[in-house]
């Protein structure tokens, strides 16, 4: 089941230019996702990361997995009501194997290792043109939204 952007961000708070997912290929409930990041040189971080040397940092690859994991959740029911939000809480053994540059369809996947209590572990990784880019263990919780 594929997911466009309006779905997309009628589960997740984010918005440009830290919404870092565009299209949710394919997902099973409960289980796993796999979406897709289009990485454009208009991206704003390109400009100071690095001059000459365009490069996706590391740490927003590590968010659109969290982005993803956390698209997972609501889609599995973990956070389906309308108070909840997923905070990012914790991430393991993350491993950087290859760079990302504009031009490059980066492939987020995630699966759902466990949820118990409202904190959930997901695996992930992210790949380009099935070559592994960047891979970790990530956690997330889900709490009630903050009062305005």
């Amino acid at each position: 089941m594929e997911f466009d952007i309006a779905q997309i961000m009628g589960h997740l708070p984010h918005r440009y230019p830290f919404l870092l997912v565009d299209r949710v290929l394919d997902y099973a409930p409960g289980k796993s996702i796999r979406a897709l990041k289009n990485v454009t040189i208009n991206e704003p971080f390109f400009q100071g990361h690095f001059p000459g040397f365009p490069l996706m940092p590391g740490v927003l690859v590590i968010e659109a997995l969290a982005q993803v994991s956390g698209l997972l959740a609501f889609l599995s029911g973990d956070a389906q009501s309308a108070g909840s939000l997923i905070y990012f809480a914790g991430i393991d053994n993350a491993r950087f194997k290859r760079q990302v540059v504009p031009g490059d369809q980066l492939i987020l996947e995630a699966e759902v290792v466990r949820v118990i209590r409202g904190v959930g572990k997901f695996r992930a990784k992210a790949s380009v043109e099935g070559h592994l880019a960047c891979e970790a263990e990530l956690i997330a919780a889900i709490r009630p939204r903050p009062a305005p």
